[in-house]
């Protein structure tokens, strides 16, 4: 048995009768996205909204799985709950201040013949993620040449830190990229849905890999904006031979996997 409670939500949690893993296993909860019958088992997100003790809401993001599971090198043939695996990318992503979720409960536990876990995280209130209408060609925030540029720096660094860390995100869809406005005019950045990512030995790979993902995925994107954000990643005006060498790879990869 593994479990994980924030010490900033126990109240909140004893306040909503949730304060156990087994209350909230038995929680009967709508289902906001149908439950991914694979692997196995079973998978299933809900959308809850927690009473705050000194009033309103709070909305959070509740995860059940059974029999769910991944391979992993401690666990070979029995497998890992894919919960198990994303609750512990998320813990090392908090540790190298990689913006990402916030977990609130999490637990994994074996009950008879069936691996079972649950992940709650905090919802991301007023985020959007970057594959939504407002973040295309012509959306509200990057409706100025200006916009958009600063949406590339800022999603670049985000991009470059984490292979600077030695972690490849492995699906690295625009969907997986929430964006929030700032007062200041900044936008923030979280990454989600973090059960595949790894840390491999190679960083070439790593690289090519998540840059090819996100390339693939932003087909809206202007083969201008899609450069744009390449010399931002790689720090250049203009892009050396082996950054161009880079891009060629990536975009005949593209044309490979569309045929």
């Amino acid at each position: 048995m593994k479990q994980y409670k924030s010490e900033q939500w126990l109240e909140i949690l004893a306040f909503n009768d949730l304060d156990t893993y087994e209350k909230i296993w038995a929680l009967k909860a709508e289902w906001f996205e149908e439950p991914n019958e694979r692997r196995g088992g079973w998978s299933g997100v809900s959308r809850l909204e927690l009473k705050l003790p000194s009033g309103g809401c709070v909305g959070v993001f509740l995860k059940r799985q059974e029999n769910h599971v991944t391979p992993s090198i401690s666990h070979p043939i029995r497998g890992l709950a894919t919960f198990a695996v994303e609750f512990a990318n998320i813990s090392n992503f908090k540790k190298h201040n990689i913006p990402t979720l916030d977990t609130i409960f999490f637990a994994h536990w074996h009950s008879q013949k069936a691996q079972r876990a649950l992940l709650m995280t905090e919802e991301l209130a007023e985020y959007l993620p970057l594959s939504s209408a407002e973040y295309r060609p012509g959306g509200v925030y990057v409706s100025s040449k200006e916009q958009k540029l600063a949406l590339f720096c800022k999603l670049s660094a985000l991009i470059r830190g984490i292979h600077a860390k030695g972690f490849k995100h492995d699906c690295l869809y625009l969907k997986h990229i929430f964006a929030k406005q700032l007062p200041s005019g900044e936008v923030d950045l979280r990454l989600i849905d973090l059960e595949k990512v790894k840390k491999p030995l190679f960083k070439k790979g790593m690289v090519f890999r998540d840059l090819y993902s996100l390339h693939r995925h932003s087909d809206y994107w202007g083969v201008r904006d899609k450069l744009a954000f390449f010399k931002y990643y790689q720090q250049e005006s203009r892009l050396s031979t082996s950054s161009k060498a880079l891009i060629r790879k990536i975009e005949a990869k593209v044309v490979l996997k569309n045929k």
